[in-house]
């Protein structure tokens, strides 16, 4: 087992980044000119990053697989963006939003890093603001805000239900102004393959060519990694279908160790499976729970039309079981509640895996345009989803796999545990712990990109400056690529009968069905057990048509595949260790009277960031135990 060395600044934790900053090292502007950085992904953190170090003056060389940075998902973030303005003059502050983020969390994140984020939560509303977002305004002009799940005040900034949309053009503006300058280089339709160490240091990786098939290799002086998470493991979630975790896998298999992968955030808003031919579900925000009431019929089996059930056969649960957050439960609360209802027989629909989220009282206390204004789109896309009409009638909605809070492991830097190599925004794990809060994925993407990045990783580059460009004809780089097309002939040659969807549609089954909103014992080691079985049958049965050096989307997604098969082996083990329920990590063994999660601080306050031992070794486990200075672990209540 390694000690972990997180890098903490000394000091009062209300000012460790102050300190911090004071005292990095520095580059000079001259040098930074000699230093390359790649950027992989252009979300929010990656588009930030890429858009601040150009503007700092470094060489930047950006990669997505996307035909666009702007496509990217950063996107898809509908309900909003957290800040501690405290406009309303609701009692916020950064120590409440850092308190919240702790607790959300369940108490299994890093101090540190969440009061950092939560410090800088206030640049980046007024830096989105600058780079025109059009956040909604109240009557006199200023900025306006709402609530989201697991907190008391309202310090959501949004636009419509369209946040994460907005930003990223900004974000993607401030790119484009660094790629005009020639600050930023841009690789659309480059799929990241592999990274390159040297002398123990991250120096570049091999893509592909999406289009060609061609292989590349590109070098730099430190890499960072922005590629989001791999909530896609469940094939159905409200990801884009091709995101994924290859490049962090990647990066793992390297050395980069990969902290708390069992920790998956299930969404408890998104419009239920319609049939089984989807290949993904569409999120409908968690802002929506401000209007919008969550209830079952109290009578089992009840298929009467929502419309017609009277108000006193109409159960509320969440507003019955927490009183103080009634529909504003964090997002875990919230799901383990809705399918508690659904497995007792009270689920609406011809599945029963459906609750109603009602907005009739909210119609009738502010009126139809009200609502309009604030979430338009989102009824317009649930209308042309299901063909139902939530001004008319409730909305139906079930729980869905939606974001990651494991990661790669990183330090206070956001340096993983390969020297060079930066984790930032989903890619990695430091800053919501075992639940994430909504809204704060934009905040965190954001400052890791824009604040947080540009000012740590200089701390590495400066003993950087005397190294030349790295050159791309190195035995790593040259042994690297080989290993990398070797991969993929071992892909395309299977000549099986399954496709690569296929096998992910099932394993993403396994996953949902024994990892998902609840797991046991019993159930991970048949996981453990049905994974490795299907990982066989994949290598066995696989069917790759067309060759490498072409478009080939399913070598893309068979890759992806493949990939997975190894993380969920390495989700489940995690989630097996994990003998404890702390946030969306819920062990029916370990569970209040009520069906609370029920942790051990004893056990398990640290971080589990494993480390890849080799091909079909088990994974050495290394702790970074946990240290709470400001807070007191205790029980969540919400009640």
């Amino acid at each position: 087992m390694i000690k972990l060395d997180s890098k903490i600044p000394e000091g009062p934790l209300s000012q460790k980044w102050t300190r911090y900053k004071a005292s990095v090292k520095l580059v000079n502007p001259a040098n930074k000119k000699k230093l390359d950085i790649i950027v992989v992904g252009s979300g929010l953190s990656g588009a930030g990053a890429s858009s601040a170090l150009g503007e700092l003056g470094y060489s930047v060389k950006t990669f997505c697989y996307q035909d666009s940075p702007r496509r990217a998902h950063s996107v898809a973030a509908q309900g909003g963006i957290n800040a501690a303005k405290n406009y309303q003059n609701d009692g916020d502050s950064i120590y409440r939003l850092f308190y919240d983020m702790i607790k959300g969390g369940d108490y299994r994140a890093r101090e540190a890093n969440v009061y950092r984020a939560a410090e800088v939560s206030n640049f980046v509303i007024d830096h989105f603001t600058a780079l025109g977002v059009p956040f909604a305004r109240d009557y006199g002009g200023s900025l306006d805000t709402r609530s989201f799940g697991g907190v008391q005040v309202s310090r959501t900034f949004y636009a419509k239900g369209q946040t994460g949309q907005q930003c990223l053009l900004g974000c993607y503006s401030s790119l484009n102004r660094q790629i005009r300058k020639g600050n930023v280089v841009m690789y659309p339709r480059r799929e990241m393959l592999d990274l390159v160490v040297i002398g123990g240091k991250a120096r570049g990786i091999i893509t592909r060519n999406l289009i060609t098939g061609e292989i590349e290799r590109h070098s730099a002086h430190a890499v960072v990694l922005a590629t989001g998470g791999y909530g896609t493991i469940y094939y159905l979630s409200t990801l884009a279908v091709n995101s994924n975790a290859s490049a962090a896998w990647k990066a793992h298999r390297k050395g980069a160790f990969f902290a708390n992968p069992s920790f998956i955030q299930i969404h408890p808003t998104c419009v239920p499976q319609l049939n089984q031919f989807q290949s993904k579900l569409t999120l409908m925000s968690e802002s929506l729970r401000n209007d919008g009431r969550i209830w079952v019929p109290k009578q089992k089996g009840d298929k009467r039309a929502a419309n017609s059930i009277p108000e006193e056969e109409r159960d509320y649960f969440l507003e019955r079981r927490y009183p103080a957050f009634g529909n504003l439960v964090p997002r875990d609360v919230a799901s383990r509640a809705v399918k508690e209802r659904c497995d007792a027989g009270y689920g609406i629909g011809e599945t029963g895996l459906a609750v109603n989220l009602d907005f009739r009282d909210s119609m009738k206390k502010q009126g139809k345009k009200a609502i309009e204004n604030k979430y338009g789109n989102l009824f317009e896309m649930y209308k042309t989803i299901t063909g139902i009409n939530p001004y008319e009638e409730p909305m139906r909605i079930y729980p869905a796999g939606h974001y990651t809070m494991g990661g790669l492991w990183v330090d206070y830097d956001l340096m993983t545990s390969i020297p060079g190599l930066y984790a930032i925004g989903e890619s990695n794990f430091s800053d919501h712990g075992a639940n994430r809060l909504g809204a704060s994925s934009l905040m965190q993407a954001a400052a890791d990109g824009y604040f947080i990045l540009p000012n740590t990783i200089s701390n590495y580059l400066a003993d950087e400056i005397r190294v030349p460009k790295i050159a791309t004809d190195s035995a790593e780089f040259v042994e690297t690529e080989k290993a990398v097309y070797e991969r993929l002939n071992k892909l395309i040659s299977i000549k099986g009968k399954q496709s690569a969807s296929s096998f992910h549609k099932r394993l993403g089954k396994i996953m949902w069905d024994y990892c998902g909103m609840v797991r046991n014992e019993n159930g991970l080691k048949k996981a453990l057990t049905m994974i490795n079985e299907l990982k066989e049958e994949f290598w066995k049965d696989l069917n790759v048509p067309g060759a490498i050096n072409e478009l080939n989307m399913e070598l893309e997604k068979a890759g992806r595949v493949a990939d997975y098969f190894e993380l969920a082996g390495l989700l489940v083990t995690d989630a097996l260790n994990r003998t404890e329920s702390c946030g969306a990590h819920f062990r029916e063994e370990f569970q209040t009277p009520d069906g609370e999660a029920l942790r051990n601080d004893d056990k398990f306050a640290y971080v589990a960031a494993w480390e890849y031992a080799g091909e079909g070794m088990p994974h050495i486990l290394n702790k970074e135990e946990l240290m709470f200075e400001e807070v007191e672990m205790k029980v969540r209540s919400y009640k």
